[in-house]
Order: C-alpha cells, then structure tokens, then sequence
C-alpha cells in the first residue's frame, strides 16, 4: 500500500515538475555560493538553470561562460527572458518586470523588443504567459505565478485573513535592530506555523509545488515530528531571528510579492545593469539532463553547480547519479569545484569512486550556513577535483 502511495506522489511531482515553471526565482543565496567558488576571469561554468537569477549573479566575477541546463525547457525560458531584457530594454524596464513583477505595458515591451530576440520556445512560452507580468486579476505579481509562486500565494492569503499578521510581515522587514526584529518575529511565529499552515506545509501537493521531491519530504518526517513544518519552523527561526532581513530578498518577494531596489538580487540592481548587459552574452541555455548536456559538450569546466538535484537522483535512480558524477569528473579541469546542496543533514549517495578523486572541504561550506540569507537546506557540499 505504503508503495502505491509513493508512486502516486512521485507521479504528482514530476506532473508539476515537468508541466509547469515551478521556480520563479533562485532560491540560493549567490553571497555564499560566491565566497565558496572563487570564479575567475578564466572560468568555464556548469550549472543547473533555475530561475536564472544566480547565473546572473556569477558574471558579475566575469566568466568566461555559464552553461545553464536544465530539463524544463520554462525555467530556460525565463532566464533567456531575463538576457533578453539585458540586451534589448534598460533598468527600469528590467526592474518593473522582475522587481515589481509586473509592467503596465508588459505586452507592447514584449511583442516589440523582445519577442523577435527570442528562439522560438521562450517566445511561444511567454506568448502564452505574459499574465504574469500584467499586474491584473487577483495575482498582481509575477510572484504569485509557477507553481512555487502559486503556492506562496495560498500562504499569503491565508496569513492576510489576519490583519494584525499582516502587519507583522511588513513591520518585519522595515526592521533595522536585531533584538526588535527578534520580537517582532516571536509575535509572528504563530502566526506564521499554526494548526493550519502546518497542515498546509505537510501537503504533498504542496511541497512538490514548491520543487520539494518525496525524498526530500521524507528525511524531513524522520528528523521532525511535525515533518515539514517542523523543519520550516526551525529554517524560519534561524533566518528571522540570527542574521538582519535588512537585505533578505529571498523571503520578502514569497511573502510580499515584489523586491524593493534595497533589498532585490543584484542583477536587478542599477549599478551591475551596464556590467550585465555586457556580459549577458556568455551565458547559454541547454534543454536536458546535465548527463545529456556533458556527453554533448565534452570539455573542461572549472566549475560545477548541482543545487538539490541530487537528492531526488539517489532515491529514484543510482545508476543515472553514478553515471552524472563519472561524467562531470571526466569533464572537470584541475581543482575544478563542484557544489551541491541537500536536505540530508549527513549525505551518504556520493558513489565511493567520487572521493578518490574529490576532496570536500567541509568547514569552509559549513560556514557559509552562518550568513545564509535562504536556510532551508540541511547541508551544502563543496568539493575540489584532486
């Protein structure tokens, strides 16, 4: 029975997975993954898309190129979006789409300057979904789009039943004294996770709407009593009440909507446009699996970024994780650098081959858990081809 069930969740995440944009931001913090990696001006890298905000960020350390593969061909499209507002629009532009999500002429900026700029995927996937950008109905935000977006947007509206937790939200991230924002966030914890919410939280539906795999949901289970929520409550602690949200722009545009230009990632910010716009050019999307896309583009890549992916690899296919890292070791320069995250807290599906030619430098990813802005994953990996 138990694994009738399984096969029917892990139907409904890949149904989610491959039919929808699910992430409509990154949901890394770049600050870490940039103190970690060392780029250089002669760096080749590899990394799975997402929303694209990172890769952005990467080039601002000047690359010599990005690789940026993923098999949703939507999560492509909206970082060659994104390249596409570089090019052919200016800051504001680019601001009011991706900061306020949303532009009042969104259709004439789109039909005019960046549809003839688009493949034809990206321009037949934004033809069909530029709502997200017009700022009307119910969901006034790009935000509240993709499945992770919708699911932010259920959250959000459940919270603002309350005004006084709304309120909260927003005196939150106007705080600038630790010890109040320290307050502040003990009045709205719960709020934040209640009876409800921590239903909500433990919903499959819901967790794979937010790219969360069974895997991932169930090391949750074995580690908290309240699964999910149990472990949103500890992430939530730590981020609200360790570090500043002066500048938290992950978990104010989920729980607000819209980035501020204090407080946004920094491709949105004025002063790297003109760096970016420049540099925009050395960044190209790849529709596959990373095994496809090495076995395609065999070379030497400096750099290697895994995200979460592996985690759902070692609990549904072993011999597509062994044959990943064989080809991401065969395609590694010297001290090329390879980082991943998980939501293990001890990550034991790394094939033993891996560490005779990687070394992971475990206290120096460790420390990045004390500034980052995200805290949702258990562990961050950072290895070193021997």
């Amino acid at each position: 029975m138990n694994e009738m069930i399984n096969k029917i969740k892990n139907k409904v995440f890949s149904k989610i997975h491959t039919g929808n944009l699910v992430y409509n931001t990154c949901w890394e913090d770049p600050r870490c993954d940039r103190d970690m990696l060392d780029i250089k001006a002669d760096s080749r890298i590899v990394m799975l898309t997402s929303a694209g905000c990172n890769a952005l960020d990467y080039l601002l350390d000047n690359p010599i190129s990005i690789d940026c593969v993923d098999m949703n061909p939507r999560q492509n499209a909206l970082l060659e979006l994104k390249s596409a507002l570089f090019q052919h629009s200016d800051h504001q532009t680019l601001f009011d789409f991706f900061g306020n999500g949303k532009h009042q002429k969104a259709d004439d900026i789109f039909q005019d300057l960046l549809k003839p700029n688009l493949d034809d995927y990206p321009q037949q996937y934004w033809d069909n979904n530029l709502h997200f950008f017009r700022g009307k109905g119910v969901r006034k935000s790009f935000y509240w789009y993709g499945s992770a977006g919708s699911a932010a947007f259920l959250v959000k509206k459940v919270l603002e039943t309350s005004p006084k937790t709304k309120q909260l939200i927003h005196r939150l991230f106007e705080c600038e004294d630790l010890a109040a924002q320290r307050d502040l966030y003990d009045q709205l914890e719960p709020r934040l996770i209640n009876s409800f919410t921590g239903w909500v939280f433990n919903r499959h539906l819901f967790q794979s709407m937010l790219g969360v795999p069974q895997a991932q949901q169930n090391l949750a289970k074995k580690t908290y009593n309240d699964g999910m929520a149990g472990y949103l409550k500890q992430c939530f602690r730590r981020v609200f009440t360790e570090m500043s949200v002066a500048d938290n722009y992950f978990w104010k545009v989920y729980l607000l909507g819209t980035y501020s230009e204090d407080c946004c990632p920094n491709y949105l910010r004025k002063a790297y446009f003109d760096i970016l716009k420049n540099r925009v050019g050395r960044i190209k999307t790849h529709t596959s699996t990373l095994s496809e896309f090495l076995q395609n583009n065999p070379s030497q890549y400096t750099h290697f970024i895994l995200l979460d992916h592996q985690d759902w690899m070692a609990a549904h296919n072993r011999p597509a994780l062994s044959e990943e890292w064989q080809l991401i070791l065969q395609n590694s320069a010297p001290d090329a650098k390879i980082l991943m995250r998980s939501a293990a807290l001890e990550v034991d599906f790394i094939p033993k081959f891996v560490y005779q030619k990687v070394k992971f430098d475990v206290p120096k990813a460790a420390a990045t858990a004390q500034y980052d802005r995200v805290g949702t994953y258990a562990s961050v990996l950072l290895g070193e081809v021997n």
